[in-house]
């Protein structure tokens, strides 16, 4: 019996010692690229996050979708929205084309996704507000043409936002509806400058707009917004999906979401996979 018992210790120590030579390998996963560049039009330094799809290859023929994220820093939505994009163009479900991401890092989104507003309260708890305009003109000169120039991407543009990221996304598609084809907005904050954007004239609403665009507008059990005077999100949202689908252009296309199940604060990544399964055509 002690000879037996003597064995098995020997047998032990020697695998022991066989796995503890084998050399182990660690690699990081890396799932894209972080650029950093100093903006002119802000006047200070940005981030680019960016995904790029399976097989990529700069030299390639193929023209590249973009999605273009607003909070998109790694510890905000960049993350859980590539991991969207790599599932929805899995070969065994091609719901979106080769898809590159482009997130937008945050330094004062306050600032950045607001216009200015006649609401004192709004001021008061927004006090760098008003930077939208700033905003976009550095989304339509610098970011786009960077992505443009140093990657081979297609006419196919979207944006995603939420929050106030939705009412950045409103503001360009009322006021700047070429930047983007596709709109993906998202629990938007209609309810800044008591929801002046309601009352937005725009050529994406006339009968002769000709760019193709889709447009999705998705909400969730949301209540009251966080301003002075009363707004529920939820109603906001459905107004400014009506004000939409009342386009008289043919060439845009409008889908509103309502998510019971979820909160301002759940809503994202449920509202983006819904989001690509509407605004792309699934070949």
């Amino acid at each position: 019996m002690k000879k037996h018992l003597l064995l098995f210790i020997l047998l032990f120590f020697a695998a022991k010692s066989v796995f503890s030579q084998e050399k182990i390998e660690k690699k990081p996963i890396t799932i894209g690229e972080n650029i950093s560049f100093s903006s002119k039009i802000l006047n200070e330094k940005r981030q680019l996050n960016i995904y790029l799809p399976e097989g990529f290859n700069a030299k390639d023929s193929v023209r590249y979708h973009v999605i273009y994220l607003l909070d998109g820093s790694a510890d905000e939505d960049f993350l859980h929205t590539v991991g969207l994009v790599q599932f929805n163009t899995f070969s065994w479900i091609e719901q979106l084309p080769p898809t590159i991401v482009v997130g937008i890092g945050n330094v004062d989104r306050k600032r950045d996704f607001t216009f200015p507003t006649t609401i004192e309260s709004d001021k008061k708890g927004f006090p760098t507000t008003g930077g939208s305009q700033r905003f976009m003109n550095f989304l339509e000169k610098e970011v786009q043409p960077f992505i443009a120039a140093n990657y081979p991407v297609s006419q196919e543009k979207t944006i995603i936002g939420q929050s106030l990221g939705g009412l950045l996304v409103t503001e360009i598609l009322l006021k700047r509806p070429q930047l983007f084809n596709r709109y993906i907005i998202i629990s938007p904050s209609i309810w800044w400058n008591n929801g002046s954007l309601l009352n937005e004239k725009s050529t994406v609403l006339e009968e002769n707009y000709a760019q193709r665009t889709e447009i999705y507008i998705g909400v969730g059990k949301e209540g009251l917004a966080p301003c002075e005077i009363p707004h529920v999100m939820e109603v906001d949202a459905n107004l400014l999906a009506e004000k939409i689908k009342g386009s008289k252009s043919k060439n845009v296309k409008t889908h509103f979401d309502y998510l019971p199940a979820e909160t301002h604060a759940t809503i994202t990544h449920q509202a983006v996979f819904n989001a690509f399964r509407l605004v792309f055509n699934k070949k």
